[in-house]
């Protein structure tokens, strides 16, 4: 172990001036009347999405027979979504948000997640709230907006709405992909895939750039657009090479979200992944009347790396993984 371990990863200055973004972004909340919330870090359920990895703890309850596992909040959305059920309004929250995943330049295992719910709002209303939010910290332009659709499309000249696995696998070969596409059953992998390295370097460099209308088949907790089957209300935020943001139109239909879990599941279970516990608790939460809303996850860390110039998320947090 070095010797210096002991040390910040982010300087004292960097420290200072991340607490006067913080600052700025509780201003900004306060002014539009939303309500700062503090939801559990540790709950009995958790996600069940395949390309989410929760970290798991045992809760040794004197009094129980037998150890309780616990799992650390990849994000503090079903919980939030249960204030809204219970009549809270407009809400947010700073919190820490932990994931069993990568560690490098955007990525560290425990991070600061800024989450957001607007009753009332569809995600067009709630781009445009978010983009205020970003123009006022970051300094920058207004936002443009554009398509899963067309943007993949333009970078990669395939329709991603369209196209089979076959021809998913036909582009994933000509892009070197061929050893990963010849395996993959899935063509959201692929897509994903393509997406990340082929398209997000090239959007959102002079000014943010929200894609849009994401395939319906990557949903996740968002509505299906009523105008389009093919997408869903779902968008990302993008700027300078980094993703920023991930919202949603929220989607409020109890028993359709129930059975996207146990779609997922069975997913995660035809990959040789453990199947999750699904949040009975938040499905409850959805049946007894979640508002409709929109709603946004935004990494604050990645947004400090933008509004300081720094080229690591370890210069802007306390002490990354490695000297935890």
């Amino acid at each position: 172990m070095r010797t210096d371990n002991w040390r910040p990863s982010a300087s004292i200055e960097v420290l200072k001036q991340r607490a006067l973004v913080l600052q700025k972004i509780r201003h900004f909340f306060a002014e539009r009347d939303v309500l700062e919330v503090d939801t559990p870090a540790l709950s009995h359920a958790t996600v069940t999405d395949q390309n989410l990895h929760s970290f798991s703890t045992q809760f040794n309850h004197p009094f129980a027979p037998q150890a309780c596992t616990l799992y650390l909040q990849t994000s503090p959305e079903f919980a939030m979504k249960r204030l809204l059920s219970a009549g809270s309004g407009a809400i947010y929250q700073i919190c820490k948000s932990f994931r069993n995943e990568e560690i490098g330049h955007f990525h560290n295992p425990e991070f600061t997640m800024l989450e957001w719910y607007r009753p009332g709002f569809d995600h067009l209303q709630l781009m445009t709230e978010i983009d205020a939010l970003i123009q006022m910290i970051l300094g920058c332009d207004k936002a443009e907006r554009v398509t899963y659709q067309n943007v993949f499309k333009q970078h990669l000249g395939c329709c991603p709405l369209t196209a089979s696995l076959s021809d998913i696998k036909t582009l994933a070969n000509r892009y070197g992909y061929t050893e990963l596409a010849a395996s993959e059953s899935n063509k959201d992998t692929l897509l994903m895939l393509l997406f990340s390295q082929h398209v997000e370097p090239k959007i959102g460099q002079s000014r943010p750039c929200f894609v849009m209308d994401f395939p319906a088949s990557q949903a996740a907790l968002a509505k299906i657009s009523p105008t389009n089957p093919l997408v869903a209300e779902r968008f990302e935020l993008y700027f300078q090479g980094i993703e920023l943001a991930n919202g949603f139109h929220e989607l409020t239909d109890e028993p359709e979200q129930l059975k996207r879990f146990e779609q997922d599941n069975a997913k995660r279970q035809s990959m040789g992944l453990d199947v999750m516990p699904i949040d009975q608790n938040f499905i409850a939460a959805i049946k007894s009347g979640l508002p409709a809303c929109a709603g946004v996850a935004l990494g604050i860390d990645r947004l400090l790396m933008l509004a300081l110039s720094c080229s690591k998320i370890d210069q802007v947090i306390t002490f990354e993984n490695s000297r935890a």
